[in-house]
């Protein structure tokens, strides 16, 4: 397997070990994607989720592949749909995400960047989408989460050249939310600290986000059932509590 799934108290990490590859992505792993992401949702004690590779976060789809597994139209429409169930699964976790991007994240590794819900970058980060290379048309679910991190205008430029463009152009565009020389101590810090918070709010934050990226804008039964939940959860007695005792709350 060239996916690898570990547990350290809160906090569960997606490695993707495939260096030789420089962690590209096979159809067998974009594959197993959904069975670990589901183990990670059943996981009670699980609250936050890494996803990291190596040397490279990931140098995209295995291209190797693309003559073989994904020659002909049904062959890439069934290459497709692996590719976007297993970038589904990141983004539909219940669960907050952080993608911690060493050396290369392109074409397909950065689709599972942007699948997360937060991006820590090293200051020697690579990142790029590349279809314009390959006469491929980006998944509109994936355009959909790069223009909500970017915006039209830069999503455009990313996708029109297929450039390759560096951390600090990717801190300054929104692409990542930040760069750091020592990228693990800081996604271990960031993941604690999320661990650490109240999830009943925590969750709501995340539903709601992405109600609002979906273009709605009003409050509507789902939404006012997140307040009731947040409301009459212990977390919420625990965090009343722990103020008024002017003491660091244990959630």
């Amino acid at each position: 397997m060239t996916l690898r799934l570990d547990t350290a108290g809160p906090v569960a990490t997606l490695t993707i070990d495939r260096p030789a590859k420089r962690n590209a992505l096979s159809y067998a792993m974009w594959s197993a994607l959904p069975g670990l992401l589901a183990r990670v949702q059943a996981a009670d004690d699980v609250r936050v989720l890494v996803v990291r590779g190596g040397e490279h976060f990931s140098a995209g789809a295995d291209i190797g592949e693309f003559s073989t597994l994904r020659s002909g139209a049904d062959g890439a429409a069934r290459y497709h749909e692996a590719v976007h169930g297993g970038e589904r699964a990141i983004a539909t976790l219940g669960k907050p995400t952080i993608a911690a991007i060493t050396g290369f994240c392109i074409g397909g590794g950065c689709e599972v960047a942007l699948a997360c819900d937060l991006r820590i970058a090293s200051d020697g980060a690579r990142f790029g989408i590349t279809p314009a290379n390959l006469g491929i048309v980006y998944d509109l679910r994936s355009t959909k989460r790069l223009v909500d991190v970017v915006g039209p205008a830069w999503a455009k430029q990313i996708l029109f050249s297929g450039e390759i463009i560096d951390a600090a152009t990717a801190l300054r565009i929104g692409l990542v939310n930040e760069v750091h020389a020592d990228v693990d101590t800081r996604v271990k810090e960031l993941s604690e600290v999320i661990a650490s918070r109240a999830q009943v709010s925590v969750r709501g934050a995340k539903s709601i986000v992405e109600r609002i990226t979906d273009g709605q804008h009003e409050d509507d039964d789902a939404v006012r059932a997140l307040y009731d939940e947040a409301v009459h959860s212990p977390e919420y007695a625990e965090g009343v509590a722990a103020f008024l005792e002017k003491r660091s709350p244990r959630f």
